[in-house]
């Protein structure tokens, strides 16, 4: 009898060499299908590659002595690769991504069941090889470019316009702060000035809801900023790690990318070699092709809290100014009036970042920020007894 775990790692074992079968028919099958010739090459690349996989896995059964399970397809299987091939490259691709990522955890798994170091590395080499496969799938999935010779896709690749990602970044930011406290403010003015008739409570409440929204939104997007950096930092850290570990994979991972993209092969190669030889600049282009991120677009942790604050705080005074100079239903009225007019140029501004039609959207938002100021205000109204 077979220790358990030995008994463990044999299945685990016989499940990788089936799915390593499956992924290189689905492979096949997908460049069969497909009529850009670059693309049919990259799919056979992994196809051969998922093959040479299936054969370490075999070898190694058959030195534990241990048969290989039934490649039998069931009716079921055959049915999902012909819809999957049928629905095209880019739409099957998103699909194997997925799968991908599963192989490369259930290889995470097998690892701890390895009885030597050397099943261990085995095991790690080939998780890498589906960790890199994932990827070019999610590039392959995107739609095809027209070829673009060398020098100008690396001009492309190096000099990415990363000033709308930033300042579509703070732009939005901005403009959500601004709607948070217009919005939160607006429904407590209302509801205390229903309860009050607009006595000077307005203006105290106001000013509370002001300064809580607008450290709130800060201090919210000053947390959420600084751990989107940390994910992204992390991210080209293992990116260099990969690098400078595996630097003849990442060569060829590169030259896939761009051979998806439209580069001819030998292009493609040369580009990639090239690029490995300078690692700064491979370690550039890998993270912002298969992570779509780069150092100089991280985001600030501050210009983000700083944004989110300074917005919020303006969004939210503009319910309370007319209580600065006036009290009762003028003042009412005059906050009705303006927060009015502020959620429909509020609304509209999105646009800058949705591209959506600014009419529509300002209006949007004028009915939600009326609805709201009128429930608040409503309910104010029915609480003013235990307020006077």
């Amino acid at each position: 009898m077979l220790p358990k775990d030995r008994q463990q790692f044999i299945k685990g074992l016989q499940h990788a060499w089936l799915q390593e079968q499956a992924g290189m028919r689905t492979y096949r099958a997908l460049a069969q299908h497909e009529a850009n010739e670059a693309r049919r090459g990259v799919l056979l690349k992994l196809a051969e590659t998922e093959r040479l996989h299936g054969e370490r896995w075999a070898a190694r059964l058959r030195d534990l002595g241990a048969p290989l399970p039934p490649d039998r397809e069931s009716l079921r299987d055959r049915i999902w690769r012909f819809v999957m091939v049928q629905s095209g490259t880019e739409n099957a691709l998103k699909r194997i991504e997925s799968s991908e990522d599963a192989d490369a955890s259930m290889y995470g798994s097998l690892a701890q069941l390895a009885p030597t170091k050397a099943d261990r590395e085995a095991i790690q080499s080939v998780q890498h090889d589906e960790e890199g496969h994932r990827r070019v799938s999610r590039q392959a999935s995107q739609p095809s470019s027209e070829p673009v010779g060398a020098q100008a896709r690396l001009d492309m690749i190096l000099h990415r316009e990363s000033w709308h990602r930033q300042g579509g970044g703070w732009i939005g930011q901005a403009i959500y702060g601004a709607n948070d406290g217009l919005g939160s403010v607006f429904g407590i003015v209302s509801g205390v000035a229903g309860a009050t008739a607009g006595g000077p409570a307005v203006l105290i409440a106001g000013l509370a809801g002001m300064l809580a929204s607008a450290l709130s939104m800060g201090s919210g997007a000053y947390l959420a900023t600084k751990a989107e950096r940390e994910v992204q930092e992390a991210e080209i850290g293992r990116e260099r790690e990969e690098l400078e570990l595996h630097p003849e994979e990442e060569e060829e991972e590169l030259a896939l990318l761009y051979q998806l993209k439209g580069v001819p092969e030998a292009e493609a190669q040369t580009l990639a070699a090239h690029l490995v030889a300078q690692p700064e600049s491979a370690l550039k282009t890998l993270a912002s092709e298969e992570l779509g991120i780069s150092e100089l677009s991280f985001p600030n942790p501050w210009t983000a809290a700083a944004s989110a604050s300074v917005s919020t705080a303006l969004g939210a005074i503009i319910p309370i100014l007319p209580f600065f100079f006036t009290r009762g239903y003028s003042a009412i009225l005059a906050s009705f009036a303006i927060s009015t007019l502020a959620h429909f140029l509020i609304g509209a501004s999105k646009t800058v970042v949705t591209g959506l039609n600014p009419w529509r959207s300002g209006a949007e938002m004028t009915v939600v920020g009326l609805g709201e100021a009128l429930i608040t205000y409503g309910l104010g109204r029915l609480l003013a007894p235990l307020v006077g």
